[in-house]
């Protein structure tokens, strides 16, 4: 028997948006388990939030043979008192762990004698290998599987990753693991409820430096094929009466043909969906949204990150500041909503490049926006300058809080909040609240905001 957990967010976590959403990660991977004839079950502590007893009280009535849980770096503390909280209940337990966090550095996981394997990458080929190799008994046999790290007499052991080429070998998220009626289903950019998350890509051909994908998925963008995609849309709608798709990951559009294609399927099969995507700015064209309208997308996400040119080169980002208005504009004449996200405390950004930010925010006039602050994890290059040139305040076990010459954690928080609700506040976007919202929910909302 397999059991699958994860830890709860920390408190005060900046990441922390209090919307709990399932488990992709751990859904897709116990999806692949239970294809191959293991028995599993999922903990998502991430929803329950319940006390280290609690699990404790689980891991006794289920008496796992293997316990697999998924780890960030935010929540690296918590995974490793789970493990030994698991360890001294069950000693001969395998524990797994795998997610962003294990992928980028196994050896800060395999230092604790409770975590007994590592997978790095993609979980679901490497974790049925390895589910395999432990009930088969074959402990003492060298392990060769790809994506598995390990100590060996007292030696790390790394397997290089391989990555699944045809994605649709993996069986769709197993969500009749999970109390999908307790989770948030909803998405902020559609008015359709219920509405659910779903990938639809691997791997990113991109080189931001404030991101980690290409460590965890490669560089290669892969995909799920569209009938693939369009029947895990079907299953959603005929299983859990969802009326609504949210398809994350920035390379929606980065295949015409693939997108195109899905759009095709979604208008054959007349599904009563709304939906909405993520996309870069200079992978959307006037044809391909005018096709993606007419299938049913109401909103695009664009990670912009920042108003500044020279910030924008800092992060690798590829795009000028023209081809985002473009892409804007483009959107609001064929009907599309826009979202999009600016990053706020670059290493090296000053008080202009901020204010720059904003202002052409105002520009772009977005449905919706999110000023985030960056905190820079293990596995990008903005991480490891930071680590270098000492650029931080505090450390949180491997999260780094940044410091530059203008502004610590804490005034670029002041700051965030500022242009929140500066943006939240203009009459253009009270406007669109009122619209979206109705009169008396909006009302609603800003007395308890108040």
């Amino acid at each position: 028997m397999i059991l699958l957990t994860n830890p709860s967010p920390p408190p005060n976590s900046p990441w922390y948006i209090g919307q709990k959403v399932p488990p992709l990660g751990l859904l897709y991977v116990g999806g692949a388990l239970e294809k191959y004839g293991f028995k599993v079950e999922i903990v998502d502590n991430y929803l329950l939030e319940k006390p280290l007893d609690h699990i404790k009280q689980r891991v006794k009535q289920l008496s796992p043979d293997i316990v697999g849980m998924t780890c960030t770096s935010v929540t690296y503390r918590g995974c490793i008192e789970i493990a030994k909280v698991i360890k001294g209940i069950l000693p001969s337990c395998k524990i797994i762990a795998g997610g962003p966090h294990p992928s980028i550095v196994p050896e800060s996981m395999l230092e604790h004698p409770e975590i007994d394997f590592v997978v790095m990458g993609e979980g679901e080929r490497a974790v049925v290998a390895l589910a395999s190799h432990i009930v088969e008994g074959k402990m003492n046999h060298p392990l060769r599987i790809p994506g598995v790290a390990y100590k060996r007499e007292g030696q790390i052991v790394r397997n290089a990753p391989s990555f699944i080429t045809d994605l649709d070998e993996v069986p769709y998220p197993a969500r009749h693991l999970v109390p999908m009626n307790l989770y948030d289903r909803m998405v902020e950019y559609l008015t359709a409820k219920p509405a659910d998350l779903m990938n639809v890509a691997r791997g990113c051909p991109y080189n931001c430096s404030f991101c980690e994908i290409g460590m965890l998925w490669g560089s290669a963008c892969r995909l799920f094929s569209p009938s693939r995609v369009v029947g895990e849309i079907e299953s959603l709608i005929n299983e859990y009466g969802a009326k609504g798709v949210y398809f994350i990951g920035d390379n929606f559009t980065v295949n015409k043909r693939f997108t195109s294609e899905i759009c095709g399927l979604l208008k054959q099969r007349r599904f009563e969906l709304e939906w909405a995507c993520d996309a870069r700015v200079d992978l959307v064209s006037r044809e391909l949204l005018r096709e993606m309208k007419a299938a049913g997308c109401q909103t695009i996400w664009f990670g912009v990150e920042s108003g500044s040119p020279r910030i924008l080169d800092k992060i690798n980002k590829g795009v000028t500041l023209e081809q985002i208005v473009r892409a804007f504009r483009l959107c609001r004449e064929e009907g599309i909503q826009t979202a999009c996200s600016m990053m706020l405390g670059i290493p090296g950004e000053r008080m202009e490049d901020l204010k720059a930010t904003f202002k052409f925010v105002s520009r772009l006039d977005p449905d919706w926006c999110r000023f985030n602050i960056f905190i820079a994890v293990p596995g990008s290059s903005l991480y490891e300058e930071v680590m270098k040139k000492g650029l931080y305040s505090r450390m949180d076990d491997f999260v780094a809080f940044v410091k530059t010459e203008d502004f610590d954690f804490e005034s670029i928080s002041s700051i965030q909040r500022q242009f929140l609700k500066a943006f939240n506040r203009s009459p253009k976007q009270i406007l669109r609240r009122v619209r979206r919202e109705g009169v008396a929910s909006f009302l609603s909302k800003t007395l308890r905001l108040s």
